[in-house]
Parts: C-alpha cells; sequence; structure tokens
C-alpha cells in the first residue's frame, strides 16, 4: 500500500484484528457482488470503502424513481441508467483507484461459472429464489463461500454459506430449490428503507471478516431481524446430509 492508502484505510489498520496485514488482506481480495438493489448499494458501497482490491457488480436492471427511495448507490440523474454501472460511478467518486466491473447482465448460470472462481467472496443481494439458488449453486460448485442477505417489508434475514466447512449448510439446505416458494416482490409489499441498510451492512461486515480471517462468522446459523421491534432473532443451521446441492458435491 502507497502512503494514500495506508492514510485512507488507517482506522482498519489500527484495529488489532486488522493491522497492515489485514488491510492487505482486503486490497488482495475480490468480491462479486450479485445485484446492484436494495441490498448491493451497502454491501458494495461498504465493500468498496473498506478497500476491497476488486469489486465485480452484476445487475441486469435500470434505475427507476421508485429505487431511490432505498437504493443509495443511485441517484436521480441517473434514473434509465444501469444499476451496476450506477453503482459503479459512485464506487469511483468516493475512491477513484477502485477496481470496479460492471456486469449489467443477468446472473445466469454460464456468467456465474465465469464470475464465481475468480472472487474471493460472493455475496447474493438478489431479490428472487431463482437467482439466490444459481449463486448457490455456483458457490457450492466452486467452494466459495457465499454472503446471502434478504428483506421485504420489515423483516430481514442473514447468512454465511459455506460449504467448505464440513458442519455449515449450503443456501438449498434451509431453501430447497425442489421446494415451491411463493415470490414476494417490493412493488406489492414495500420494504421499509433503512432496513435493506442494516441487512446489506452486516452482509459486508461478514464478507470483510471471512477476508481477513477475523470472529465468528454466521455459517451455520441464520440472523433474522424484525425491523417494527428491533428484534434480532438466530437460528441454528445443521447441514442437510440430503441435500440436493451440497450433499451430492460431498
Amino acid at each position: 500500500m502507497n502512503d494514500d492508502e495506508l492514510l485512507r484505510y488507517s482506522r482498519h489498520i489500527l484495529l488489532d484484528d486488522i493491522g497492515i496485514e489485514g488491510q492487505q488482506k482486503l486490497r488482495d481480495a475480490h468480491a462479486l457482488v450479485i445485484g446492484a438493489g436494495g441490498l448491493g448499494s451497502p454491501v458494495a458501497l461498504y465493500l468498496g470503502t473498506a478497500g476491497i482490491g476488486r469489486l465485480t457488480i452484476c445487475d441486469h436492471d435500470e434505475v427507476d424513481l421508485t429505487n431511490l427511495q432505498r437504493q443509495i448507490a443511485h441517484r436521480h440523474d441517473r434514473i434509465g441508467q444501469p444499476k451496476a454501472q450506477s453503482a459503479r460511478r459512485t464506487l469511483l467518486d468516493i475512491d477513484p483507484n477502485l477496481l470496479v466491473d460492471a456486469r449489467t447482465v443477468r446472473a445466469d448460470a454460464a456468467l456465474l461459472d465465469e464470475l464465481v472462481p475468480q472472487a474471493t467472496v460472493v455475496l447474493d443481494c438478489s431479490d428472487n429464489f431463482r437467482t439466490r439458488h444459481a449463486v448457490n449453486a455456483a458457490c457450492v460448485k466452486h467452494g466459495k463461500p457465499l454472503v446471502s442477505g434478504a428483506a421485504i417489508g420489515f423483516d430481514g434475514q442473514i447468512s454465511v454459506y459455506d460449504s467448505t466447512r464440513a458442519d455449515a449448510p449450503c443456501y438449498a439446505c434451509l431453501f430447497p430449490p425442489e421446494a415451491d416458494y411463493e415470490e414476494v416482490a417490493c412493488a406489492t409489499m414495500g420494504v421499509f428503507a433503512p432496513l435493506v441498510g442494516i441487512v446489506g451492512c452486516v452482509q459486508a461486515a461478514e464478507a470483510l471478516k471471512l477476508i481477513v480471517g477475523i470472529g465468528r462468522p454466521l455459517a451455520g446459523r441464520l440472523l433474522m431481524l424484525d425491523a417494527r421491534a428491533m428484534e434480532w432473532t438466530e437460528m441454528a443451521t445443521p447441514r442437510n446430509a440430503a441435500c440436493s446441492v451440497c450433499g451430492a458435491a460431498r
């Protein structure tokens, strides 16, 4: 790191758990962020400002006026522009030296097979089960840790899925792809604006912890938030030996 980087990240470097060595791990890391909306906005911003050396942001959608209530990476003058490109512009406004690859396409299995092997950590900030299962399958296939978040209404959830750990489940262990889940959209149910910020910030924190190798990750634990009461609930999530995704991969 040069002198400017040492100054920029000095508050991290002062932490005994991070220091110069940990900050260098962040600079050497590559985070893949799937989705640049409500969750992806705080995730990308905090990962970028924290010093992640390379970010790939994947989102096929465009900025809409209704997004601006909660998707803090975007601006009014970018309505109609690709969200991934908008998030990239915001990150480069904060730190012009960041390496940000904006992919304005849907994260399908072929793209994930290209991007996931390159990543140190993958963060699922998508809003539908199809994408979540595709991201999870790719992470299991390529042995990459996945930090997954979801938020709707006043309810949020976060967990880390790391199938390389013998005791940790993958996303499909909890939410089997063969099950019939009803998709719930923000357009019909609404979402409390700060909720996505809270969940996204926790996702970013978990990713940074995984990269540096500090603390206790949320692997094997599902963290749920009721923002009405501001109450957190934690549920243990053991691995499912019969899982159709990670069970077959072992």
